[in-house]
């Protein structure tokens, strides 16, 4: 059967957490719901979705703040996680701070059921697909010994890299910012002892797949 993939609701409003997880689950999705950003930690800390479905004020907290608690735990190269906002906040300052906080969409209340239904899936299917090429450039390229001293999103980013791909081509390919990108490559060269300033992906080239 076809993976749809795995969608993690947080909405404290039980009538919409209801109404959006069966549209979901009508599509064949698996979807995991929380009422709560302490239910939402429970949840994640045995699986990862590829979408998660934010509400902003939420009882225990904010889902911005839980955000970056959601990637940092759940996010590797080989398993995206697309992030969505819907929320009653409508000001511009709110969605501009919920996109600035890694969010790929912010959806408002009340919202148009059959969009936000195009939506979820839409991000699912970027989610998977990504899932998908990360596992193929992981194992296609003959690694030399040097990639072990790479993790596994260090060696995502390095091989994308190597491969002459723009950080910010990278940043859209593994769902990071370009500036977390330019970082982890700062951290690559530093660890595999490359200096030299205008072969540095050359040399990563080298270094990996010969």
């Amino acid at each position: 059967m076809q993976n749809k993939g795995i969608v993690l609701l947080v909405e404290d409003n039980p009538k919409i957490l209801d109404i959006n997880r069966r549209m979901l689950e009508n599509e064949g999705v698996k979807v995991l719901t929380a009422e709560s950003i302490a239910q939402a930690r429970l949840h994640i800390t045995t699986v990862r979705p590829d979408v998660a479905v934010l509400d902003i004020m939420l009882p225990d907290g904010s889902g911005v703040d839980f955000l970056s608690e959601l990637r940092m735990l759940c996010e590797t190269p080989s398993n995206p996680v697309c992030a969505l906002f819907l929320t009653a906040k409508t000001e511009r300052a709110d969605i501009l701070a919920g996109l600035s906080a890694g969010g790929n969409d912010y959806i408002t209340k009340p919202y148009d059921i059959e969009e936000f239904r195009m939506r979820v899936l839409n991000f699912l299917r970027i989610a998977i697909s990504a899932k998908a090429r990360q596992k193929e450039t992981l194992e296609d390229p003959p690694l030399s010994a040097v990639s072990a001293m790479l993790t596994e999103k260090e060696l995502t980013v390095a091989l994308n890299a190597a491969n002459g791909l723009c950080n910010k081509e990278i940043a859209d390919k593994v769902f990071l910012s370009v500036s977390r990108v330019k970082t982890c490559l700062s951290g690559i060269y530093r660890k595999l002892g490359i200096s030299e300033k205008n072969k540095k992906r050359k040399l990563l080239y080298k270094m990996l797949v010969q």
